[in-house]
């Protein structure tokens, strides 16, 4: 006979469905784990040795073969120790032969027979659910795994011999509970942002529009303070979204006792951060910086600071939407459609040739500062804005500015005009997709049909393109900048003053040639707007 059940093995978020197989023979004493596992897979055998002999069970005097197929399907993990531990309690009598029908199991076994916390419990209750499954999960991941919600059972036992208990009916186990939804920390207000009306302008449109910013401007003028209200005027994650976000910080063993929030990721890495650390990677493949962030912000300050290779690295996700980590005998992919917020110096003094200040790195300190940026990387910002220093006189007057609430107000109110656009589109081929209604995500087909401008910002648009070279990217991303200027402003269709001030975000090239200001800026020998 073989027992035979259900557990799953991770590529990325997706839990694939692998059947833990135990079957003893006669021959020489022997436990073998075969089916591609790593070591902590071929280590269970001495884990499950250890927790039969803390519940009084001896493992058989023969040779015991656990198989997990597929075979080939590369298997990582300690969470297969609960499936061949209960697989060997079947096939020995210590437990029913059905006592797991109708569950997955995934849990790791803790040398006293206790069940042990191990990452991924939400996928694989998800995945479970999706296969008209319950779930056998370790206890601490119980609240964690009923978020899944559905109408499959999901069991939480503390220990391997309250599992038996269970199963042979004298000890119930009751269902967890999911965890709470936390209401996140109190996010700092805009309002104390004093100055920076402009660069305010822009945090509000990269909110409204899920736009990359750029902010290039000496040290102390309220970057990242800015960049840290962001979140503030974010909307709440939609209950899809959180759990596709919850499902990759389970993997990243970030949910704590079952807890999750619908506040978009915020995450600030140190410039130096390896590319693995950006992009996931590893010797068991791990979510990345850009997954991690995924349905919220990435902020990068000291842009340049950053090695070229981690920012030229994530010039493929902020186009696909996803990493995908080649290995030899897999690929794994991670989602990561992120917003990207970065901060910079204009050259390595921090203040710049428009500063009027004398610079210690040499005249061409500003050009080769920012040259450690590659070009096709800002090609791919699609709000870039100067912040000058802050006047003492306006640190010494009270803060008048408008609240993080009232600016989120409007932003909520564009954001629904997307969606609303959105669903209008797809009326009848399914849902929408929450992530992909903000304009700087939605299709290339859609931008044709929802971001045309009006016959004055067509014109405009043209002449910008020819005077600016703008890049075909360029051009479309400043297309979906001026589609969200005018969801901010309530209208329907994109006007001419929507195109000029989406091409006045525009970074211009670096030979002197000014970025963003209050209007458009050409070169001298060309017309004007």
């Amino acid at each position: 006979m073989v027992a035979e059940l259900t557990t799953f093995a991770f590529e990325g978020i997706d839990a694939k469905p692998v059947k833990v197989q135990v079957q003893m023979v006669a021959g020489n004493p022997a436990f073998a784990v075969v089916g591609l596992g790593d070591k902590a897979v071929s280590e269970a055998r001495e884990r499950i040795r250890a927790a039969f002999a803390a519940i009084g069970l001896d493992l058989p005097g023969k040779r015991i073969i656990a198989n997990l197929a597929p075979a080939d399907l590369p298997k990582e993990g300690s969470h297969f120790d609960l499936p061949i531990a209960l697989a060997l309690l079947m096939e020995i009598g210590a437990a029913p032969r059905d006592a797991a029908e109708g569950f997955a199991v995934m849990g790791e076994l803790g040398l006293d027979g206790s069940i042990l916390p191990t990452l991924g419990a939400l996928p694989s209750a998800v995945a479970a659910n999706a296969l008209g499954l319950g779930l056998i999960c370790p206890a601490a991941c119980g609240p964690e795994a009923a978020w899944a919600g559905g109408d499959a059972e999901v069991l939480a036992p503390v220990s391997l011999i309250q599992l038996v208990n269970h199963f042979k009916g004298t000890q119930i186990l009751s269902p967890p509970k999911p965890g709470d939804l936390t209401k996140g920390t109190t996010m700092p207000d805009l309002r104390e942002v004093k100055g920076q009306e402009s660069a305010k302008r822009a945090l509000e449109i990269a909110a409204a529009g899920g736009h990359n910013l750029l902010m290039t401007g000496p040290p102390g003028s309220g970057k990242s303070m800015m960049a840290a209200r962001l979140p503030g005027i974010l909307p709440p994650l939609s209950p899809a979204e959180m759990l596709e976000v919850s499902m990759i910080q389970s993997m990243a063993g970030m949910i704590e006792g079952g807890a999750l929030s619908r506040d978009r990721p915020f995450r600030a890495p140190h410039h130096s951060a390896s590319m693995a650390a950006m992009v996931g990677g590893g010797m068991r493949v791990k979510p990345g910086e850009v997954s991690l962030a995924h349905r919220g912000v990435l902020f990068l300050d000291e842009l340049p600071e950053f090695s070229p290779q981690v920012l030229d690295s994530l010039r493929q996700p902020l186009e696909t939407n996803d990493v995908i980590i080649a290995r030899a005998n897999a690929h794994v992919r991670f989602p990561a459609a992120f917003q990207l917020i970065a901060a910079m110096n204009p050259c390595r003094c921090g203040y710049g040739k428009a500063s009027g200040q004398n610079c210690g790195q040499g005249p061409n300190c500003e050009q080769k500062y920012q040259g450690r940026v590659s070009g096709p990387f800002l090609d791919r910002m699609d709000l870039a804005i100067d912040t000058p220093p802050v006047t003492a006189l306006d640190l010494a007057a009270p803060a008048t500015g408008e609240t993080s609430a009232v600016v989120a107000s409007r932003v909520a109110a564009a954001r629904q005009a997307q969606m609303d656009r959105m669903a209008d589109l797809k009326m009848g081929e399914g849902p929408v997709d929450q992530g992909a209604i903000v304009n700087a995500k939605i299709s290339d087909a859609a931008l044709e049909k929802v971001c045309q401008p009006d016959e004055e910002g067509a014109a405009l648009l043209a002449r910008a393109a020819e005077s600016l070279a703008l890049s075909a990217r360029a051009y479309t991303r400043s297309l979906r900048v001026a589609r969200t200027l005018a969801d901010l402003d309530g209208v329907d269709g994109v006007k001419r003053r929507h195109i000029a001030e989406a091409i006045s975000y525009r970074r211009r090239d670096q030979q002197g040639m000014p970025r963003s200001a209050a209007k458009p800026v050409l070169r001298s020998n060309k017309a004007s707007f």
